[in-house]
């Protein structure tokens, strides 16, 4: 099968020309209207391009289907078409690579790699040798197959995005060999990698119907945002184009902006590190608390704290280039709210001690501000032992931490209340649609004649899946501690929100996270096993989030018109690539680093830190081993927090009756509660800097740039986007194979990060932790220290500063 578009229009011509017309008056009434929101003139204008000339993108994209298998080159001679084993072929060669670098410096969505991968791609286009393998074979194939073309672009970006971001599930195996200090063996971690990351494929054939193929009214307002911008930003690498005198080709400027990020990372790299969080408060006040506690950017509030870095900047919310400034604006509004006016009232009113705790940490302590012990509390079978935990007594979270929680609670309810206002008619009629013969748009229509992928391909992955799971979760019990019916209930919840939160993301371009319910059921139905809590958390989760993500890869081989079998191999194929990878990576990282993830043996500057594990193993502790009636139900300390699920549901209730009340105030519809609530969702492990950073970034891109220098940022913005990304990824694995495999550093001031030591400190009186100053009236705790243990005294107030 050719990997090139369908065929010409001909016979059918009049027949797609009433389409173009009929969607074209679709696009400039309703569809304005919805767009507006999001950088709405530009976005219509790729809607247009892409639902009324469904058929002209077909054509510039490739050649005639079945004409040969050959097209008009670029300079008039004839070039084969990218089929389906050369273009996978080729691809292989420029995967999403799996980069050792700091956190988040390769986080990003694999579709904001497209740039770079363009330029690689027209590389090995004029570098590889044109010799055929296998020649006369079914299997012939070539490492160069002609000119890089659209269409193979595509395809190699859906191929990387498939294996891009993170292995979800490789949180289980870190916080089962590293945290808890118990077996697990690579096989059974091989099994729980595989699955997970595979069993998304069969909500994503189960929901292509819904979010990927409707009639055009409804493509529009359920697509990906940013999938429109990727189909411009492909096909504007590959338009002709000449430089105008003075200025930079597309491909030039992202030469320079790739070649000045380059060079840049290494300054907050390795060279000055402080550049990743720049917080002047704690300059000026060195030795307060309170001064720190509000102005340091990693462990604290972040007021004026910045970062000139921009993994900072992107590594945990991705890049603000590629965000719709409505969402950022919502991002912005919630976290302002979370961390501006919730927290500071709660730990300055002292709710659930807040004061004897760091007003911001995802740290488990007891009721004196120490950390808590866990280890005591988890018996020789590796289940929650009652009498120790009796014992040591309650686990105390900081009072952000908690609320944290809450807010996701709110998330959950308010995503489900949302989509049933905002949406539900267009789910009821796409219900009632969907096994039905209705007319189809432009895109539909064209894609129907290619070889389709068959709903039983994906019912057979689904059922294959699950079944390995359940035989992997009752053969291996003793590891994994998951029965048979929490694989089962797991794929319920992730085919119950899969629908909701796609809807979602679609139209945000933000994802509510469904980690917290998921944990939260299994901890009451299954409380004190923290293995069998993770792996629920995860096939219940990660699943829908693979889901979605292949449903965004489906949305942009729709668009751009790859045949859909060759795009479900290429998806396939880097699933897969990307799980063995990231498994051996993983487990060879844990064989041969030091004291990795353990924060008070590692030097503060390591790149082994671990946040995220360290919040997925906190997640496990509270969840899993304690459960949540121990913390936020009837025997626990949070009960009041469970009010969050109430408040999650009522908010969109208030905008939509607002709505009603004044339906001539579009800017209503732009308050979006489920991204709104759930803005604050990466925190912890992101920290404030990360949040104000992205925020400033996004809003002089999507509000400044966009609105007094339109022109420059519909032709520079998600190029300046991919090539910061890229240059940051290459300089990143740079340094780590010249520098950090030696372990050279470099132990200056500028390397000390923000420079807010004690933004961590407790601030009630009479709690002693060590690092901290005294607070008023606590020299009577010291004095009982000094009794019973004065060593321990004296390495805690040696070199301290003092209030």
């Amino acid at each position: 099968m050719a990997l090139s578009s369908p065929p010409h229009r001909g016979q059918g011509q009049e027949e797609e020309e009433e389409h173009r017309r009929h969607d074209d008056n679709q696009i400039t009434s309703p569809l304005r209207k919805k767009l507006r929101s999001c950088h709405s003139w530009l976005a219509v204008d790729v809607a247009r391009q892409l639902i009324a000339g469904g058929g002209e993108l077909a054509d510039r994209a490739g050649g005639v289907d079945g004409a040969g298998g050959r097209r008009p080159g670029d300079a008039g001679a004839d070039v084969p078409d990218v089929g389906a084993g050369h273009g996978v072929v080729r691809a292989a060669f420029v995967p999403e690579s799996v980069l050792l670098v700091p956190q988040g410096a390769a986080d990003h969505h694999g579709h904001f790699g497209a740039d770079r991968r363009g330029a690689l791609g027209r590389l090995m286009a004029a570098a590889l040798p044109e010799r055929a393998f296998l020649r006369g074979t079914r299997w012939e194939f070539s490492l160069n197959p002609g000119p890089f073309n659209v269409k193979e672009h595509v395809l190699i970006t859906i191929f990387a995005n498939s294996g891009a971001g993170t292995v979800y599930a490789i949180h289980v195996i870190t916080a089962v060999r590293v945290f808890y200090g118990k077996h697990i063996s690579f096989f059974v971690s091989l099994l729980v990698v595989l699955t997970t990351q595979v069993l998304g494929f069969g909500w994503a054939g189960i929901f292509r119907r819904y979010l990927v193929e409707p009639a055009a009214i409804i493509v529009i307002q359920q697509t990906y945002i940013h999938v429109l911008y990727i189909c411009l930003l492909i096909r504007a690498l590959h338009e002709k184009e000449r430089r105008v005198k003075g200025g930079f080709t597309r491909n030039q400027f992202f030469l320079v902006a790739f070649m000045c990020s380059f060079a840049y990372y290494i300054f907050p790299g390795y060279l000055f590190q402080m550049l990743t969080s720049l917080s002047w408060i704690c300059w000026v006040f060195p030795h307060s608390v309170f001064a720190q506690q509000l102005g340091s950017g990693l462990r604290g509030l972040g007021i004026g704290a910045i970062g000139l870095d921009w993994a900072t900047v992107s590594s945990y919310l991705g890049s603000p280039l590629a965000s719709p400034w409505f969402a950022t604006a919502n991002v912005a509004a919630g976290f302002f709210i979370m961390m501006y006016i919730i927290t500071p009232i709660a730990y300055w009113f002292n709710i659930y001690k807040a004061q004897n705790f760091p007003i911001f940490s995802a740290g488990l302590f007891t009721s004196t501000g120490q950390k808590y012990n866990i280890s005591s509390i988890v018996d020789s079978h590796f289940h929650f032992n009652t009498k120790a935990y009796e014992k040591n007594g309650p686990l105390y979270l900081s009072t952000y931490f908690a609320f944290s929680y809450g807010v996701g609670f709110a998330s959950l309810t308010a995503t489900i209340v949302h989509v049933l206002l905002f949406h539900g008619s267009e789910i009821r009629q796409l219900s009632k649609s969907a096994f039905q013969e209705k007319k189809m748009d432009i895109h539909t229509k064209l894609m129907k004649r290619y070889r389709q992928v068959p709903e039983w391909w994906f019912i057979c992955i689904l059922v294959a899946t699950i079944a390995a799971t359940i035989f992997a979760c009752e053969y291996y019990i003793d590891q994994l501690q998951l029965p048979w019916w929490g694989v089962l209930l797991a794929c319920a919840l992730a085919f119950f929100f899969t629908l909701p939160i796609g809807i979602i993301t679609a139209t945000t371009n933000q994802t509510p996270g469904l980690n917290i319910i998921t944990e939260y059921i299994m901890g009451y139905l299954y409380p004190g096993r923290p293995v069998a809590n993770m792996c629920f958390k995860v096939y219940g989760y990660i699943s829908m989030k693979q889901a979605l993500t292949f449903l965004q890869d489906f949305k942009l081989g729709h668009y751009m018109k790859i045949p859909p079998r060759t795009m479900f191999m290429a998806q396939v194929v880097g699933t897969l690539i990307a799980a063995f990878v990231y498994i051996g990576t993983a487990w060879w990282l844990m064989d041969t680093v030091p004291y990795i993830c353990n924060t008070e043996l590692l030097p503060a500057d390591s790149p082994w830190t671990c946040p995220g594990d360290h919040v997925f193993y906190d997640a496990s502790v509270i969840w899993g081993l304690i459960s949540p009636r121990r913390i936020f139900g009837d025997l626990g300390t949070y009960s009041a927090v469970n009010w969050f699920f109430l408040g999650g549901a009522i908010a969109p209730l208030l905008v939509w009756l607002a709505h009603k009340a004044f339906p001539g105030q579009n800017w209503i519809l732009l308050i979006n509660m489920p991204v709104l609530i759930g803005a604050t969702s990466q925190l912890p492990p992101a920290t404030a800097v990360n949040y104000t950073s992205w925020i400033l970034v996004g809003f002089l891109s999507g509000y400044v740039v966009y609105r007094y220098r339109r022109d420059w940022w519909e032709r520079h913005n998600y190029l300046l986007s991919g090539a910061l990304d890229a240059g940051l990824a290459f300089m990143a694995v740079l340094i780590y194979l010249c520098l950090g495999l030696e372990n050279i550093s470099l132990n200056w001031w500028g390397n000390d990060l923000d420079g807010c030591p004690l933004a961590s400190c407790p601030t009630a009186k009479g709690i002693i932790v060590e690092g901290c100053p005294l607070a008023k009236s606590s020299f009577r705790g010291a004095l009982n220290i000094a009794r019973t243990d004065p060593a321990r005294l004296a390495d805690i107030y040696r070199d301290l500063p003092y209030d």
